[in-house]
């Protein structure tokens, strides 16, 4: 029956993704991070959506008679460029065959990426794409949540089969990175209980990450919720109800949960952490002798015998820096960095160009919001193998686009004059009644 269901409604909305691009960006993004197949015990397990909508968007597009400008911004001229890089370190790849297979997975994010800023023009559709972006995550943090409220927090959460984020750790980091942008959905609607229902789906989320035992999210949790806090307009709201997560957490959390978080401080005894140091001294040593380091997925077991400290302990990279440096030298590593920074910067300089304008507070709540989840993909990120993760892309791509639409002339500060007529209609009218004293 799921089955049916969502092969009726992709094949709904395929016709109208012909007339509107837009639509198939929106249900690739959807289909990319909820994984709605995966929910699926049939014919739609392993159907192609995904590429379905991307053929079907790509003819749209290049159909369409609607403007395709590319954004040139510094973020985007820093990946473009890491890109290049990615694809040069492939050829001298270590393990080609593996490094090729995760070349495909990464390139078609990127590419998808590129379509995604050309095909988003307007504020309508940074808000929509915005809205799929958080809620997509948000379907399995609130499923996550929900199963961690009734179990008593006594069973790990984790996500869908065959995806990024299959793992509770890779979870966890994908609620904490979603979840400013949920928290974003709630500033833009005025129904108060629909805003409500996002504010507890942002805590059930919340809740669905620390059911997930992840510990670095527990770290890039804590720093995302103080920046949240920071970053918020509504600084008493906020803070009232980010103060109610203590306790609840406390009261639904069994004891070996806080036993597992504890463990934090006991790296050297804690057998995982020994061994996620010794894949980043593994890291340290690729790079240090391969410039362009070992390429995609070169932490192996073949390949630790040759440049791991221990060389029987084989890890995964667990850490978004270590596997960047490990499989792309520091040259790439510096340009991973470089573009995190870019992207902070894109949102630093969207919201002081929203200062003081009433009309683009959304714009600057969303920038501050794209901002908070960066520090928690950057933070929680360090212990996990995340590094091409698409929603960390798509929620800088939100801030390319910020700055492609309100940098543009689409949305140029209005005139003072015009602007306060707008704002008092009573005053506008008497002032268009009133004569020309000249």
């Amino acid at each position: 029956m799921r089955d049916i269901a969502l092969f009726v409604l992709i094949f709904s909305l395929l016709p109208f993704v012909f007339t509107r691009p837009f639509l198939g960006v929106l249900m690739f993004i959807w289909v990319s991070l909820m994984n709605p197949h995966r929910l699926t015990y049939g014919a739609a397990y392993d159907f192609p959506f995904a590429a379905l909508i991307v053929v079907i968007t790509l003819i749209s597009l290049l159909a369409s008679k609607q403007p395709k400008k590319f954004p040139v911004t510094p973020a985007v001229v820093v990946l473009l460029i890491f890109i290049g890089w990615m694809n040069l370190t492939t050829f001298s790849a270590l393990e080609p065959v593996r490094a090729w297979t995760e070349w495909n997975r990464v390139m078609k994010t990127m590419f998808l990426l590129m379509v995604v800023l050309v095909s988003v023009n307007t504020k309508k559709e940074i808000q929509a794409l915005a809205w799929t972006i958080g809620l997509s995550i948000g379907f399995w943090g609130l499923k996550g949540g929900i199963f961690t409220l009734t179990s008593g927090g006594g069973s790990n959460v984790y996500g869908p089969d065959g995806s990024y984020i299959a793992d509770n750790n890779a979870l966890a980091l994908a609620l904490v990175t979603a979840l400013p942008i949920i928290w974003y959905t709630q500033l833009t609607v005025k129904y108060r209980i629909i805003r409500y229902g996002l504010m507890a789906l942002s805590i059930i989320c919340l809740v669905s990450a620390v059911g997930s035992y992840s510990r670095g999210a527990l770290l890039g949790g804590g720093c995302m919720l103080i920046f949240l806090w920071l970053k918020s307009r509504q600084k008493i709201r906020t803070g009232l109800i980010l103060l109610l997560i203590v306790p609840l957490i406390y009261t639904v959390m069994p004891d070996k949960w806080f036993d597992r978080m504890n463990t934090i401080d006991d790296y050297k005894q804690d057998a995982s952490a020994q061994g996620r140091i010794n894949a980043w001294g593994f890291a340290v040593n690729v790079a240090e002798n391969n410039l362009m380091g070992g390429g995609y997925d070169c932490f192996t077991h073949k390949m630790f015998a040759v440049y791991a400290p221990n060389p029987y302990d084989q890890h995964a990279a667990h850490s978004i820096y270590f596997q960047v440096l490990g499989e792309h030298g520091f040259v790439g590593l510096g340009l991973f960095l470089l573009f995190i920074w870019m992207a902070w910067r894109s949102g630093t300089k969207i919201i002081k160009h929203c200062k003081g304008r009433d009309d683009l507070k959304w714009a600057s709540d969303l920038a501050a919001m794209c901002q908070v989840s960066i520090i928690g993909y950057a933070i929680g990120g360090a212990f996990l193998t995340l590094a091409y993760y698409d929603l960390f892309y798509d929620v800088v791509g939100l801030l390319i686009l910020l700055e492609k639409v309100l940098l543009s002339n689409k949305l140029e500060p209005r005139e003072p004059e015009a602007a306060s007529l707008e704002l008092n209609p009573a005053a506008s009218q008497s002032q268009l009644n009133t004569p020309d004293r000249a």
